[in-house]
């Protein structure tokens, strides 16, 4: 966990989400955006989301839209997935 960037983010009247940390976008739609950090996915929901700005190489991203959720989902290494999967 000693490498980890440090992932913040800034939501502005349920309109518009900055994000740092952001090290990949799993997927997207008007509905869903499904970002990676070190930590996690983050899920965003919402309506008429679209990625207004997206830096992977600075971990920036900016969603606008309406927001109505955002979750995050533990990260799980696909070896550990694998694990659970085949009981080992």
């Amino acid at each position: 966990m000693e490498n980890e960037t440090q992932h913040t983010l800034t939501l502005t009247d349920r309109s518009e989400l900055s994000l740092t940390g952001i090290n990949d976008v799993d997927a997207f739609n008007e509905q869903e955006i499904i970002a990676v950090c070190d930590t996690g996915e983050l899920v965003i929901k919402g309506e008429l989301l679209h990625i207004e700005e997206l830096s992977l190489e600075s971990g920036i991203m900016t969603v606008k839209g309406k927001i109505t959720s955002l979750s995050y989902n533990e990260k799980f290494t696909k070896s550990s997935v694998l694990k659970r999967l085949f009981g080992g």
